[in-house]
């Protein structure tokens, strides 16, 4: 007689606490399809009538069962059902046992052929991780800001190019441009924003120091549609590589872009339209888009947005690409959200989508690659994610919650604030702030069931001081568009870098705090 405990559940336990799916921007609820929501709704329990869900289907005498992986329950003398089953990595049983010999990035693969991070899957194995002095400023290199060209659409709290802050920013990546999906031609995203690319990159003449660069794809590129398949299909042939590689430097140089930031964030993943073949042949096609812009005559950048989570993170190859970008930009916000509500493992919680304590923990997957710090941007972003509370005598993280919270009056999304529409909560006689030290997030409860999680100065400089002791090259924000000049008045206020001269500005410095360099003042 063995055990009738569900011994994958048990396996997996530490992994569904561990991994999230992160999405790239506040305005759509992130699709929750990671192994968290798959194992989490498995039953690991199997019978002569009942097969498994996951695993090879082992009996005892009574014709109760488990469900597991390997020899042990996928031989011929012990398994009742599903007994071609494969674990995920081979722990030492050998290839007719395992879908591959090892995990994905790097991470470990545990004595029962499942890949994960946390101490049940690596026995003892730590991540080195980066560390530099007390003190550093590696990150004040690069401030990268996300702008959102169709903002103009929102009824209130719009940004247009000319009101831009200036100053701060080193970098603004102008959000997005597509791939057109029969010809491979860059294409506008929609005709507001295409109107706007001449504007944008206009901003230089009054920012000496300033780049701006196209960032193409983002997450709705692969939503069901016309352009769901573009990346991959571009990907897959040199010939459609070239087209794309043509169209791209005609572009940037007819609207002065700098540069490109490749925004592909699903490749390989099914779920999303990826293919198993984009695992390749992305880094074939950084390599040549490299190669090309450099024989263009001019200097274009290029970047690669990266996932924060597991479960997309694995479909890039990072070590193959790096060598092909100036940097990466990690997502590391939309951690939690709405949709935990959906996944057995998490629950209707509501928990900070930019807990730090979670953003070094997924940074680990680039350490475990040797990817250099340097080269890697953290996300921040000007946005809550927001919820309804069930109880309002708990309003404290780990709470549960009922649903997002209401939609703001300009950015109208259940579930999400803009940074704009929270400084105006603020103002409010019943609003409450409080700082989680913990997970570096504030905390801000109003109306009596109304929670959002956010960053302000304070929380922006644990989060730049810890982007500093990981030696990290620099920051990236989403979105621009969605501040009111208040938090990069805040971030600004923590740099410490030679100052960017600005001319003919819309805001005037008294209104933006300030970052000194020595005895100068922004």
């Amino acid at each position: 007689m063995f055990s009738k405990t569900p011994l994958l559940l048990l396996l997996l336990l530490p992994l569904l606490a561990r991994l999230t799916t992160a999405e790239s921007d506040f305005s759509i609820q992130a699709k929750q399809t990671d192994l968290v929501s798959v194992a989490a709704d498995e039953d690991y329990s199997c019978s002569r009538t009942k097969p498994c869900d996951l695993g090879c289907c082992k009996l005892d005498s009574t014709g109760a069962g488990v469900c597991g992986a390997g020899p042990d329950f996928c031989g011929a003398d012990v398994c009742h059902s599903q007994c071609s089953w494969k674990s995920e990595c081979d722990p030492g049983w050998g290839a007719a046992w395992s879908n591959a010999s090892s995990c994905p990035l790097e991470v470990c693969c545990s004595d029962f052929g499942f890949c994960g991070t946390t101490e049940d899957f690596c026995n003892g194995r730590v991540v080195s991780k980066p560390e530099c002095a007390a003190g550093g400023r590696s990150s004040d290199a690069r401030t990268i800001g996300y702008y959102e060209g169709w903002n103009g659409q929102r009824p209130c709290g719009t940004m247009p190019p000319e009101d831009i802050p200036l100053g701060y920013y080193t970098h603004i990546f102008y959000s997005f441009a597509l791939v057109d999906p029969d010809t491979f031609h860059v294409a506008p995203m929609d005709a507001e924003t295409a109107s706007h690319y001449d504007e944008v990159t206009g901003l230089k003449a009054r920012q000496d120091d300033l780049e701006v660069w196209i960032a193409i794809g983002g997450w709705a590129m692969n939503d069901p549609g016309p352009y769901r398949f573009a990346f991959s299909d571009m990907a897959s042939s040199e010939a459609n590589q070239d087209a794309f590689f043509d169209s791209l430097v005609t572009f940037m140089m007819l609207h002065d872009f700098d540069g490109v930031d490749i925004d592909w964030e699903y490749p390989v993943a099914e779920d999303r339209g990826g293919i198993e073949a984009d695992f390749d042949n992305f880094v074939n096609m950084m390599r040549r888009l490299r190669v090309h812009l450099n024989a263009s005559g001019k200097r274009f950048g290029v970047s690669l947005t990266l996932p924060a989570s597991y479960w997309y993170l694995r479909g890039f190859d990072v070590v193959g690409l790096e060598p092909h970008v100036d940097f990466f930009n990690v997502m590391t916000y939309d951690i939690h959200g709405t949709w935990d509500s959906t996944v057995r493992s998490l629950g209707p919680y509501a928990f900070a989508h930019t807990n730090l304590t979670e953003i070094d923990q997924g940074l680990e997957l680039l350490w475990r690659n040797n990817i250099n710090p340097e080269r890697v941007n953290m996300g921040l972003g000007f946005y809550g994610r927001s919820f309804t509370m069930k109880d309002p005598s708990c309003m404290a993280a780990g709470c549960e919650f009922t649903d997002g919270a209401r939609g703001g009056e300009c950015t109208g999304t259940p579930g999400v604030l803009s940074a704009a529409e929270i400084v105006k909560i603020l103002e409010r006689d019943d609003a409450k702030m409080t700082l989680d030290e913990a997970a570096a997030v504030q905390i801000v409860t109003w109306d009596s069931d109304q929670w959002v999680s956010w960053d302000d100065r304070t929380t922006l400089k644990m989060k730049q001081d810890f982007a500093n002791r990981r030696c990290l090259g620099g920051t990236m924000v989403w979105a621009i568009d969605l501040d009111d000049g208040t938090l990069i008045g805040e971030l600004g206020g923590n740099l410490n870098r030679p100052k960017s001269t600005v001319t003919n500005g819309t805001y005037d410095t008294a209104d933006l705090a300030t970052y000194t360099t020595g005895e100068e003042e922004l």
